[in-house]
C-alpha cells in the first residue's frame, strides 16, 4: 500500500470542507494533480494544496492507497468522505463529516471529532481513539436513512443522537452516551460500555442496544422479558432483555410483531422482575413529579 501524507499548513479562516482527503480522490493521481484538487471555505473554492503540503505517492486503486493527514484539522470536514477502500489516518482532532457515507476501507481518528461522523455510513471501520459529537453514525438531517453497515467505535464517549434512524452495522462506545441513543432505529447494534442519560431507545421498531453502564431515566416504552446469554464485543455475558419501544408500530414475523431490543445488566441479587418492574415504574413518576406544575402555576 502507498501512502499520501497531506500535512495542514495554514489554518483555514472559517471551516474547510475536503472531500478530497480520501482514497478515492487521490488514488492514480501524480502530486501535482492532487495539489489541485478542489477544496471549499464558505462558497469560496480552493486547492488542497494551498492548505496541506502534499508528500508521498498514492497507489493506482482507493485499495492501495492510504492517506495520512498530520496536523491540527479541528476545522477541516469531510475527510474520508465516501471512501470505498484503502486507509485514512487522522493524527489529531477533526471536525465534522468524519468518514460520513463511507462504504469501505478503515478510517482512524487519533483525537476528537465532531458531529456526523459515520453518517450514513455502509461499510468498512471507522474508529475514533477520542470522543465524537452528536449525530455519530446517524442520519442526515432531514432524511430517515441512518448507518446502514461497518463498524463504528468510539473510544471515549459520544454526544447526543448517536445511532439516530440506524438500519444497520454496529457501533460501540467505549465511554458514556449523551440523550436520544437510537431513537427511530430500525436495525443494527449499538453497544455503550458507559453509562447513558435518557431517551434510549426512544420510538425504536427494530434493532438492538446494549448497556453496560447505568440510565439515568428508563424509557416508560420498553418491558423486561427474561435474562439471556449475549456475546458483547466479544465477551459472552448475561443480561436483561427488555423489548420496545411499545409505542410504536411494529412490522410482523410469523404473525409475531417485532420490537426493539435494549439489554441492561441483570438486577441486584434478590430483586425479581416484579420488583424490578416496580422500581423503574417508581423513579419514572418521581420524573413526572418534577416536571409537574406546581399549584397555582397554572394560568387562569
Amino acid at each position: 500500500m502507498e501512502t499520501v501524507t497531506l500535512t495542514i499548513k495554514k489554518a483555514p479562516t472559517l471551516y474547510l470542507e475536503a472531500e478530497a482527503a480520501s482514497p478515492d480522490a487521490l488514488a492514480g493521481k501524480s502530486l501535482d494533480q492532487i495539489r489541485a484538487l478542489p477544496v471549499y471555505m464558505g462558497n469560496e473554492e480552493f486547492t488542497l494544496g494551498e492548505f496541506f503540503e502534499v508528500s508521498g505517492a498514492p497507489g493506482a486503486t482507493p485499495a492501495d492507497t492510504r492517506v495520512v493527514v498530520k496536523g491540527d484539522v479541528s476545522r477541516v470536514k469531510y475527510i474520508g468522505m465516501k471512501m470505498s477502500a484503502g486507509e485514512v489516518v487522522i493524527e489529531s482532532n477533526a471536525d465534522m463529516y468524519v468518514g460520513a457515507w463511507m462504504t469501505g476501507g478503515t478510517l482512524t481518528a487519533k483525537g476528537n471529532v465532531d458531529a456526523f461522523a459515520g453518517t450514513g455510513m455502509k461499510g468498512g471501520e471507522l474508529t475514533i481513539m477520542g470522543n465524537a459529537g452528536n449525530y455519530t453514525g446517524s442520519a442526515y438531517r432531514g432524511d430517515w436513512r441512518g448507518m446502514q453497515g461497518g463498524r463504528l467505535r468510539v473510544k471515549g464517549n459520544v454526544g447526543s443522537d448517536t445511532g439516530y434512524f440506524m438500519n444497520g452495522g454496529e457501533i460501540i462506545i467505549e465511554g458514556n452516551a449523551d440523550v436520544h441513543v437510537g431513537t427511530h432505529a430500525e436495525g443494527g447494534t449499538i453497544v455503550i460500555k458507559g453509562n447513558a442519560k435518557s431517551r434510549l431507545g426512544g420510538q425504536m421498531v427494530e434493532g438492538t442496544i446494549i448497556l453496560l453502564g447505568t440510565v439515568d431515566v428508563m424509557m416508560p416504552g420498553f418491558k423486561y422479558v427474561r435474562d439471556e446469554e449475549v456475546e458483547v464485543d466479544g465477551e459472552k455475558m448475561t443480561l436483561s432483555l427488555y423489548v420496545g419501544d411499545l409505542g410504536e408500530r411494529h412490522r410482523k414475523r410469523k404473525g409475531e410483531p417485532i420490537y426493539g431490543k435494549l439489554y441492561l445488566r441483570p438486577a441486584k441479587a434478590g430483586e425479581d422482575a416484579t420488583a424490578r418492574e416496580a422500581r423503574l415504574a417508581r423513579a419514572r413518576e418521581a420524573k413526572k413529579a418534577r416536571f409537574a406544575p406546581s399549584e397555582g402555576s397554572a394560568s387562569a
